[in-house]
């Protein structure tokens, strides 16, 4: 894995229940906290358009190579700037923990 590659500054956050207060429902308030910040490459890989629920939806495939990471898993997302990326799955490349590669999907909703 070449350094210069990792030239994007992206965060691994993890869904995380609080403890109370909860809300009026009684249900604790889940929040996104901050895993790691790491450096990494983010490359798109496709994207496609489908109709659902009476609106067009646009989905978007993105892989992002970082350094392994150990406990990165598909429960988890990553923040790219002011974009949230779904990871879907996380592959380690030959199981050698050098590189990891995160299969990300990001959704947009159109009018």
């Amino acid at each position: 894995m070449f350094a210069g590659r990792l030239n994007k500054r992206i965060t691994i956050q993890q869904l995380v229940a609080d403890a109370p207060p909860a809300n009026t429902l009684g249900e604790p308030q889940n929040t996104w906290t901050a895993v790691q910040t790491v450096w990494a490459a983010v490359e798109p890989l496709q994207g496609r358009e489908f109709w659902a629920q009476q609106q067009i939806q646009a989905e978007i495939t993105i892989r992002v190579r970082i350094r392994y990471l150990s406990g990165v898993t598909s429960g988890m997302r990553v923040l790219y700037g002011d974009r949230i990326l779904d990871i879907d799955s996380v592959i380690d490349p030959k199981e050698k923990h050098v590189e990891m590669q995160l299969m990300c999907s990001e959704g947009v909703t159109n009018g």
